[in-house]
């Protein structure tokens, strides 16, 4: 087995996920994960602290993608097309393999109390980032912290619906996640 294998990490996601989807997060040890990737426990430990953070593997990533976008957006645009900036920016880092895990991670999370108060947990991180970055451009806090709830429900959205097509198809992720958030605008200006 070779120490510092390339690719470790997304092996160890898709090992887990196939996993937590198999015999269920409770019944999955590390050891299970390290073996089926291919790896040792403290290559597993080198990537994760534990288990459950195999679930937010990427989330710092997606969330400096997602402030990025949000910062690197003309001067003048609004604080929801910021946000839709950010959507793209963090959009273009989903690959096939994201596709392609999501059907079995949202049955692994349904399945499990604790993934899906993880799950919470990285939607809460994401808007607080969204949500810093759009202060960041002058953007008063109440409507930065609903500008970014629109945007991580956006991309929830966007990316269950993206997740669910063809998998053989060349669309992005980007399309969806800023469809979403037409859509959201659209139902939010309906509130009246």
């Amino acid at each position: 087995m070779a120490r510092w294998e390339p690719g470790a990490r997304e092996r160890l996601v898709v090992a887990a996920v196939d996993l937590f989807t198999e015999q269920g997060y409770d019944a999955t040890t590390v050891a299970q994960i390290a073996e089926r990737a291919g790896v040792t426990k403290s290559t597993f430990f080198r990537h994760f602290p534990d288990k459950r953070e195999l679930l937010v593997a990427g989330q710092e990533t997606l969330s400096r993608l997602l402030s990025e976008g949000i910062a690197d957006a003309p001067a003048d645009a609004s604080p929801l097309e910021a946000v839709a900036a950010g959507l793209e920016r963090a959009s273009s880092a989903m690959g096939p393999m994201s596709r392609e895990l999501a059907p079995r991670l949202k049955a692994a999370v349904a399945a499990s109390a604790e993934l899906q108060e993880r799950d919470a947990l990285k939607s809460v991180s994401l808007a607080a980032a969204m949500a810093t970055a759009l202060v960041a451009r002058g953007i008063p806090d109440p409507t930065a912290a609903l500008a970014s709830e629109l945007g991580v429900l956006a991309f929830k959205r966007g990316y269950a619906q993206w997740s669910e097509g063809d998998s053989d198809g060349k669309d992005e992720l980007a399309g969806y996640t800023l469809a979403a958030l037409d859509e959201l605008r659209a139902a939010s200006a309906s509130l009246g």
